[in-house]
């Protein structure tokens, strides 16, 4: 290996940061742009996949940059849990900027250069969020990604995305300095660390309502996961482009919301001590709100004919698959949760592809408009269906694995209301997807006056292969789990 573990994990977060210089040096000239842009991001994927082997034989790479105060530290250390996200926002990146290509430039979309330059920089803040040694570290790189994607939010420069984008800052900002910063500081104060610790760092410190409490700031403090009700950003960000929409719903923003839930309850709080008997169950609680905006915002899926707005609410609703099976405590259900955070990634962002490739080839946003469109774009809409089967849970897509580790943990568990939540959502999710899978490729197209209203097929070329590429990775993970199946293991100590 050329470089030390240590330094691959700071050119992790380099190499993009380098990457946006690059970009803006060649803003001038689209083609060289888009070059770099892709050169970074296969660069970024083969240092992240440069320490894969490391941590799948038990190794933690880490590197301290320096001490603010004592217990205090800007460290970073790779863990299997941040080893598996690095992985999936890296090896997405590539496909996303492949899709961007065909996307701005088929929807001549302005200020080109600066969406380029904030993703990568956004990818160097989801490498710092995945490979932060503490909760402190960790704090920061997720503040950094959400200044850093306000921009992507707000690109189109409307009234109605600069409202989107208030409402997109407000509610991450608010919910971080309001309960994530104050549980981080006492956190802090009552541990004198806040460093990523197996088992966790609070066994003893606190009595059953203390430690309830101190979850309730931590999970409503971790607002990019979309508990309800602090869920509204995730839908009125659906102003951005559908790259952007990609980049918060399935490769960065929203997975560090969930990756950030679960790595607390595991390194922070401990799954034994959340569970112990004295405690009596502090997470309970926290498995009764992921179920129920599980369920609600599933609901809110089944009436929506605007096709991004049904496919972010299917986001809050899958994000709160994570939280509830990490809420759980069992072994499996944790395992099920970080599979999850996998699969929802590669179907997600499926979702978001064939959505932006239909705006673009059709000029068509809702559900109710799409009749017949499978015989005219019929790749995207087979990998739109693929997708729709991971996010329902049937094989053979990877959305069956995660929800047969959840399922299986919380019978085990004997979670009955998580048994009966993950059952109840599987039939609305096949209620809100189904019907847009049957009506792409079994009614017939609409006559507009005796002809076709706008003649059109597949979207250009880049946003094809794009998904393509990631309904595949969607159907290879169900086939080969290995890898995501291992590292989850390895978090449970199993």
């Amino acid at each position: 290996m050329p470089f030390a573990p240590a330094e691959l994990v700071l050119a992790a977060m380099a190499v993009p940061t380098l990457g946006a210089a690059l970009i803006w040096q060649a803003g001038r000239v689209p083609n060289l742009r888009e070059a770099v842009t892709l050169t970074t991001a296969v660069l970024l994927l083969a240092v992240v996949l440069a320490l894969l082997p490391t941590v799948l034989a038990g190794g933690r790479p880490a590197l301290t940059l320096f001490t603010v105060m004592p217990g205090l530290q800007i460290a970073f250390e790779v863990e299997p849990l941040g080893m598996l996200f690095a992985l999936i926002a890296s090896g997405l990146w590539i496909v996303n900027s492949l899709y961007s290509i065909g996307y701005m430039r088929g929807n001549r979309e302005k200020h080109q250069t600066r969406f380029y330059i904030c993703f990568a920089l956004a990818l160097a803040a989801t490498m710092g969020v995945a490979f932060a040694g503490n909760l402190f570290t960790l704090f920061l790189a997720y503040e950094v990604l959400t200044l850093i994607t306000y921009p992507l939010v707000t690109h189109a420069g409307t009234d109605k995305a600069r409202a989107g984008g208030r409402v997109y800052l407000g509610f991450l900002m608010g919910t971080s300095v309001a309960f994530l910063l104050p549980a981080l500081v006492f956190i802090w104060f009552i541990a004198g660390t806040t460093d990523f610790t197996p088992g966790g760092i609070l066994e003893g410190k606190l009595g059953h309502n203390g430690t309830a409490a101190l979850l309730v700031l931590c999970m409503f403090g971790i607002g990019k996961a979309a508990l309800m009700p602090f869920h509204r950003w995730l839908p009125a960000a659906m102003v951005a482009p559908t790259p952007v929409s990609a980049l918060l719903h399935a490769v960065a923003v929203v997975k560090a919301g969930v990756f950030t839930v679960v790595k607390v309850i595991v390194y922070i709080f401990g799954t034994d001590n959340l569970a112990g008997a004295g405690l009596g169950g502090s997470a309970d609680w926290l498995a009764v709100v992921a179920g129920f905006t599980i369920v609600a915002a599933s609901v809110v899926a089944l009436g929506a004919d605007n096709l991004k707005r049904r496919l972010a609410y299917s986001t809050v609703s899958q994000l709160s698959y994570v939280v509830m099976a990490a809420a759980l405590l069992a072994p499996l259900s944790i395992i099920g949760a970080v599979m999850h955070i996998a699969a929802h990634a590669v179907g997600k962002i499926t979702l978001f592809f064939a959505a932006g490739a239909i705006y673009t080839a059709a000029h068509k946003t809702e559900v109710s408009q799409l009749d017949g469109i499978g015989r005219r774009m019929p790749i995207t809409m087979g990998a739109f269906a693929i997708a729709a089967l991971s996010m329902i849970g049937l094989p053979p897509a990877v959305g069956f694995i995660s929800k047969w580790y959840m399922l299986s943990g919380a019978m085990a568990a004997q979670q009955w209301l998580g048994v009966a939540v993950i059952v109840v959502s599987t039939l609305l999710n096949a209620g809100y997807f189904l019907p847009i899978v049957y009506r792409a490729f079994f009614v017939p197209p609409a006559a507009a006056h005796g002809h076709d209203d706008h003649p059109h097929g597949e979207a250009p070329w880049p946003m094809v292969l794009a998904l393509s590429l990631t309904a595949g990775a969607t159907l290879l993970l169900f086939f080969l789990p290995d890898v995501p199946l291992a590292l989850a293991r390895q978090l449970v100590g199993s």
